[in-house]
């Protein structure tokens, strides 16, 4: 029996042995260059003098000048009339509220106020 065990061992093992088959080894590649060693050479100093373009910041550099398409006088005239309109982005500002505050109170009434409250003290509201 253990000869037959064997026997199986060995043909089967035969068998994966003949079914098994390597990738066939082709060679080193050969590549076929359009460019002279000499083009490619000049190419690499070239680019070796250049400033790194993959560094941080590379792409920050001076911006060009740009041609001018409004008059400076124009330019100047819509800043001051921006500034007169006041802050846009504020709380309220486009909710066509009025910029001056107008009371119904007498402006000396008020102040008489203020003073005879500031000369007894303010006690009201304390503990």
């Amino acid at each position: 029996m253990k000869a037959s065990v064997l026997l199986a061992t060995a043909a089967l093992s035969s068998l994966f042995a003949l079914s098994a088959s390597a990738e066939q080894y082709q060679g080193v590649l050969q590549f076929h260059a359009s460019a002279s060693r000499a083009s490619v050479k000049t190419e690499a100093v070239v680019a070796s003098h250049n400033p790194d373009p993959y560094r941080e910041g590379a792409s920050a550099g001076a911006a060009p000048a740009l041609h001018a398409v409004v008059v400076r006088a124009d330019a100047r005239a819509e800043g001051v009339a921006a500034a007169r309109i006041g802050n846009l982005y504020s709380d309220g500002a486009d909710a066509g509220v009025p910029h001056a505050f107008a009371s119904t109170l007498d402006r000396t009434a008020v102040r008489a106020q203020a003073r005879a409250t500031a000369a007894h003290g303010v006690t009201e509201g304390t503990l």
